[in-house]
């Protein structure tokens, strides 16, 4: 049964409400402690999480600007009826892209004109000056003397091509930095990121060893059995966050791009800080069914409470949602959805211990002094 609302909260516990703020104190340092040497061990290890933390932004802009090559290549015709044709089928653009790596643009040339000049060139160089290492002539004065240019640009013999490179070497697919030191700043994000995960354990430890001073010895049980768990599910919403909901983010973020008509530019110091955030928000969002079922245990809530308010929990997730991520609908359902089924999770999981109780006879009932 829940806690009656008249107890004072600390009525039946064995610390009194300074020795809790002290014991508050302690685990808070020394989870601080943890973080600032697991920040020192991840400066170590920064570059290749940058490298890695690069990685969705760079296939979301690959994909990108090739999704917006291709409606190019595809919406290209002719200048005139029966014009030249582009050099490449579609199959072998796609094939390029996909297996080869290759990003390309389609420009436009005179052929006829590039032909000339290196026709020209061919003519006019020597052996002494290609030993000399001189420079031809140049590329005017070469058309000049292939014959007589006309007065007027004409666009109507204008012929495609497509230049490839690399998807890796592609300036576009590039995350730029717009100062010196901002490097330096990303740099030491990475080394809190990966402090941040590394000391995950040892915070959650401090956590749940303050929750647990102020219990009762059969109570403090269950803190010993929410642990590992917790640090699990920690880490699965950080893995979800990271390898999961970034790419969904991502196209969701660039489709504005393509639906305005702008070419993204993205800093790496703003991905990385929403590489920050949106992890770390799954991660303790994901704590709810444990976070349910302790406080069933220590009977502050139970299963016919969380039943009863389902409709007003779903509404405070997700609220709760659009305050631990960034302001994008997808990263928010991403969130939103799976806490959701946690909650009904963790209801299930309550109602499960409870009729274990019931079945044992064991039913906990909420700490008082008689039964210290």
């Amino acid at each position: 049964m829940p806690r009656q609302s008249d107890d004072d909260l600390f009525q039946s516990s064995t610390m009194t409400f300074g020795e809790h703020l002290e014991e508050l104190r302690v685990c808070l340092i020394r989870a601080a402690a943890g973080l600032a040497v697991a920040v020192l061990a991840g400066l170590f290890v920064a570059q290749p999480v940058v490298k890695l933390i690069e990685e969705p932004l760079r296939r979301a802009l690959g994909e990108y600007y090739t999704e917006r090559a291709l409606e190019v290549f595809d919406g290209w015709q002719p200048r005139v009826t029966d014009g030249v044709p582009l050099p490449y089928s579609r199959s072998e653009v796609v094939d390029a892209v996909e297996r080869h790596g290759l990003s390309f643009e389609l420009r436009e040339l005179h052929a006829d004109r590039l032909a000339r000049v290196l026709e020209s060139r061919r003519n006019t160089s020597t052996p002494s000056a290609a030993s000399a290492g001189t420079a031809p002539s140049s590329d005017a004065t070469a058309l000049a003397a292939s014959g007589t240019s006309p007065a007027t640009f004409s666009t109507d013999s204008l012929v495609p091509v497509l230049l490839w490179q690399p998807l890796s070497r592609d300036s576009r697919v590039s995350i730029t930095t717009l100062s010196a030191q901002e490097a330096f700043g990303i740099y030491v994000k990475a080394a809190l990121l990966v402090g941040v995960v590394m000391a995950s354990p040892w915070i959650f430890y401090q956590l749940w060893t303050f929750v647990a001073a102020g219990l009762y010895p059969h109570e403090k049980r269950w803190v010993w059995m929410f642990l590992p768990i917790s640090i699990g599910l920690f880490l699965a919403g950080v893995l979800l966050a990271f390898f999961f909901v970034f790419d969904f983010v991502l196209d969701y973020l660039l489709q504005f791009n393509s639906w305005l008509g702008l070419d993204p530019d993205p800093r790496i110091s703003e991905w990385l800080g929403f590489v920050l955030v949106l992890p770390i928000g799954f991660g303790l969002g994901f704590q709810l069914p444990l976070v349910m079922l302790f406080l069933e245990r220590i009977g502050i809530f139970d299963a016919a409470t969380y039943a009863s308010q389902w409709r007003i929990a779903v509404l405070v997730i997700v609220i709760a949602a659009a305050v631990l991520t960034p302001a994008d609908p997808y990263s928010m359902l991403f969130l939103a959805v799976p806490l959701c089924l946690l909650y009904f999770g963790g209801l299930a999981l309550c109602r499960w211990f409870g009729a274990a109780d019931a079945a044992a006879g064991t039913g906990l009932q909420p700490a008082t002094k008689a039964s210290q």
